[in-house]
């Protein structure tokens, strides 16, 4: 700072503080307690310090115009830690995208067997869905050498039915047993099955975990 005023020539420039190595902190009761000229006090504390004869007090003329030191004086010293701070994130965010919220919750079911369970090697999940596309492609080739291109009336029917044929449909499940089948597989996200509406026999009923809570939703 400089006691002459608002000059800036070095001989009257005087040394406060390194304020890299300081920590800012406001007084209560400058006035009272330290005899300054005006209650906004604040004073600069070398870290390493802990006499009372280092402390540099400071105040300013109004509330405001104290907080914008104080303010200054920490940015000066944590600015670039902010700065940092700030970006990280998005720098993570351009080297590794976020997969959505749908790509999360997938999860690998194998309802070949008696028991559903769900597949958690990743290869296995892979071989499955592979053998499972290849199993489909043979049925409709096998049909197609048999009985010809479908007609119309045929291909309609053959679209309509096509779910029945689906591992994750459930045709008479009630709303109870659904709910005990997808518990059985320990509540976990994404884990779902259709089933036939007992209210309404012309629609459909979703039902799936999510936030490992059982959910219901019909299909109209």
């Amino acid at each position: 700072f400089s006691n002459k005023g608002t000059s800036k020539e070095p001989r009257h420039l005087q040394f406060i503080a390194e304020f890299s190595d300081s920590d800012v902190y406001t007084l209560l009761s400058a006035k009272k307690v330290y005899g300054a000229p005006t209650d906004y006090g604040f004073c600069v504390k070398a870290s390493k310090s802990n006499s009372a004869r280092d402390l540099k007090l400071l105040c300013a003329d109004d509330e405001q115009t104290r907080t914008c030191w104080v303010t200054a004086m920490r940015l000066f010293k944590y600015g670039m830690q902010l700065y940092q701070n700030f970006i990280q994130p998005y720098q993570k965010q351009k080297s590794s995208p976020m997969r959505s919220i749908s790509e999360n919750s997938l999860v690998a079911m194998d309802f070949s067997g008696h028991k559903s369970r769900v597949i958690e090697n990743p290869s296995e999940a892979l071989s499955v869905a592979v053998e499972e596309g290849l199993s489909w492609r043979r049925k409709s080739c096998h049909r197609l050498s048999s009985h010809g291109s479908p007609s119309a009336s045929q291909s309609s029917m053959s679209n309509i039915a096509i779910h029945v044929a689906q591992p994750w449909f459930h045709s008479k499940l009630s709303r109870d047993e659904a709910q005990k089948l997808i518990t059985q597989q320990g509540l976990i996200d994404g884990v779902f099955l259709v089933r036939d509406s007992q209210s309404n026999p012309r629609t459909f009923v979703l039902s799936l975990c999510h936030t490992q809570k059982i959910k219901h939703f019909q299909i109209v």
